[in-house]
């Protein structure tokens, strides 16, 4: 099922195991560097949508549809936080995991692309609540001390949704950053907690370090109806 269509860029919903095979392949490359299959259970229960620049995939990423709050436990997520301040939610709830680039890509438009053809399963599924846990390069939090006091200072999750702790290995955000070092600190964060962030996006106050993938993450949600106006209309006038 074709998503989206944007100059020779193409978003569509994986629908053969060969299509599955090729995400997979890219995952491993961009999450571990070297050829391989990055696969797991969650993959029989998501959808997965490709990204392809005239056929050559570029982008993917996959998502879990939930009811509402009171499944969020079976999210890929609530393997490392412990999510029942959620189970409350009312409305469904989708998660976007393993998102990924392929390295040699540059060119801005496959990102508005991929947010554009999320935006119209979020519409489509009439979903309150994107989730997901955005990663950081590593194990060791210590170059990211300035990036987490600004997460913690500015993005931590309201309370009534506040993710706890679950993980063995957690790393506290820490206290706000100073003003002066705010614009370092958002450039060392991932793009894809940037773009959440833009969107009214909340983290845990926490990390987790998750040694199986080699990287530290924090627990990202974006409520729908909080996403600003103007950022709203930019992804829907993508969508389509």
């Amino acid at each position: 099922m074709t998503l989206l269509r944007r100059g020779r860029f193409t978003a569509r919903l994986a629908e053969t195991s060969d299509d599955l095979k090729r995400a997979q392949s890219l995952r491993h490359r961009a999450f571990f560097g070297c050829e391989g299959r990055d696969a797991d259970a969650y993959d029989e229960r998501c959808q997965h949508v490709l990204v392809e620049d005239e056929g050559a995939l570029v982008c993917c990423f996959r998502v879990l549809g939930l009811k509402g709050g009171s499944e969020i436990g079976t999210s890929y997520s609530a393997q490392f936080y412990d999510l029942s301040a959620l189970e409350g939610f009312e409305r469904p709830v989708i998660e976007m995991g393993r998102f990924c680039v392929a390295s040699e890509v540059r060119d801005p438009d496959v990102l508005r692309v991929a947010w554009g053809a999320m935006t119209r399963l979020v519409d489509e599924g009439e979903y309150g609540l994107l989730i997901g846990c955005s990663s950081f390069k590593g194990t060791d939090p210590a170059p990211y001390a300035d990036t987490f006091g600004l997460l913690a200072g500015r993005h931590v999750a309201p309370k009534r949704w506040r993710p706890g702790r679950s993980a063995r290995q957690v790393v506290s955000l820490g206290k706000a950053l100073l003003p002066g070092r705010v614009g370092a600190a958002t450039r060392a964060m991932p793009p894809l907690l940037r773009t959440y962030l833009r969107m009214g996006g909340w983290v845990s106050d926490h990390a987790v370090i998750d040694r199986a993938m080699g990287t530290l993450h924090v627990f990202t949600g974006v409520e729908v109806d909080r996403v600003p106006r103007h950022r709203a209309r930019a992804l829907r006038a993508i969508a389509g």
